[in-house]
């Protein structure tokens, strides 16, 4: 199968995959106190505590199944991470210049729904008027997560009444109905985990190729490549050339030349990941969700990622320890198999797919989520005593893409 087809099917499989059965979430049980802690190396040591003592909860329920665990910026920096979004939300909301249309908001994989009800609890509090116009849809394609959810907002609902989510379990791929009311569309740490695909260039003609995975006599996944006839690798490829991004496998010809001249010298250059589940995406974006704004947040470069441009990181979790793997053809469903993303070139795409004109292009931004929480967040709440802001300091290697 298909590259994108073999992630995909490893990731979110129904009965086997990854985000289906294993993954959990790390979410603390309350909201750490930064006023209370000296420095940011406390603050480490206090997760690193929770963190340890999670993973032994997880192993004593279910000594048989090693669960996968990860943590995220809404988990760690509740509420406050959360009310960054939040903030903004209701401040683009307001110089929308339409107050009397319902706040309509979409969240594609809320994982525990932490970020869901961050930004409920904001806007109940701090904008009542607002709040009674919102209407809060998750999209998640996990079962497992989805439940989750809604036991999460059967508790919720006790506390803070917030009775406007609707949580629905179907993938995003799945849509089919076009939402013709202005809404804003979050993804958090979301497209790390859409399927690519690989390609490889010939060094003499330049030309892609395709990669395709499949077992041998063995039982074990190799990867072998055929021309470029997939529509959707073709139609991202021509997208793409439509931008100025310029692939590094195809820099510096000249040593590539001398290159080819070497005896057994490799016919095809490094392989290169292309998000074409990501442009799938936009496709449906831009289909059923023609008025929307997108809140994207996600990681731009990652440590330990396996050989290629734009590879992943491909991970499983064993007796408390994470294991990196050098490849992505792995056993399905116990790995997780995540990429970054390229916002510069997903700002170009986006706007190709799914802003025409020159004016609605020039409002798509791309910043550090540093500079996002300084404009959005208070940061007081998460100052540790030295002064020192965890906050600012924990992913740095995450960007926002707003539309």
């Amino acid at each position: 199968m298909l590259v994108r087809d073999f992630i995909d099917d490893s990731l979110y499989n129904p009965n086997y995959g990854y985000f289906s059965k294993q993954a959990i979430i790390f979410s603390p049980q309350n909201h750490f106190d930064f006023s209370n802690i000296k420095d940011n190396l406390e603050f480490m040591n206090i997760v690193a505590s929770k963190y340890k003592e999670f993973e032994i909860s997880l192993d004593d329920k279910d000594k048989k199944v090693t669960k996968q665990l990860w943590h995220t910026s809404t988990e760690l920096f509740k509420p406050w991470y959360g009310y960054a979004f939040a903030k903004y939300i209701v401040n683009e909301y307001k110089l929308g210049g339409n107050p009397q249309h319902d706040l309509i908001i979409y969240e594609l994989g809320a994982g525990n729904g932490t970020l869901m009800l961050n930004i409920l609890d904001y806007i109940q509090k701090f904008e009542p008027a607002i709040y009674k116009k919102t209407r809060y849809r998750v999209v998640e394609i996990s079962s497992m997560l989805a439940e989750r959810q809604r036991s999460i907002q059967n508790f919720q609902q006790v506390v803070n009444v917030h009775n406007c989510v609707e949580i629905i379990n179907k993938s995003i791929f799945d849509w089919n109905e076009t939402i013709k009311d202005p809404c804003f569309f979050l993804a958090c740490e979301v497209f790390d985990n859409f399927a690519h695909d690989v390609i490889r260039y010939n060094f003499s003609s330049e030309k892609p190729v395709q990669g395709i995975v499949v077992a041998n006599d063995e039982g074990e996944y190799e990867e072998i490549y055929e021309p470029v006839n997939d529509p959707l690798i073709i139609r991202y490829l021509s997208l793409r050339n439509r931008t100025m991004y310029k692939t590094p496998a195809l820099q510096n010809r000249l040593l590539r030349s001398l290159r080819n001249k070497l005896p057994l010298a490799p016919n095809l250059t490094q392989p290169e990941f292309i998000p074409t589940k990501l442009l799938l995406f936009l496709d449906i974006l831009k289909d059923c969700f023609p008025k929307h704004r997108l809140v994207i947040s996600d990681f731009y470069k990652l440590p330990d990622s396996i050989q290629g441009i734009d590879a992943p990181v491909v991970q499983t979790r064993y007796q408390q320890t994470m294991v990196p793997c050098s490849t992505y053809m792995v056993h399905p469903g116990w790995f997780d198999i995540f990429f970054p993303t390229n916002f510069e070139l997903l700002k170009d795409i986006y706007q190709l797919v799914c802003r025409s004109s020159r004016a609605e292009s020039e409002k798509i931004k791309v910043l550090q989520q540093k500079e996002f929480l300084k404009r959005y967040s208070d940061l007081t709440k998460t100052q540790t005593k030295s002064g020192e802001n965890p906050m600012l300091m924990y992913y740095e290697n995450v960007k926002f893409l707003l539309s």
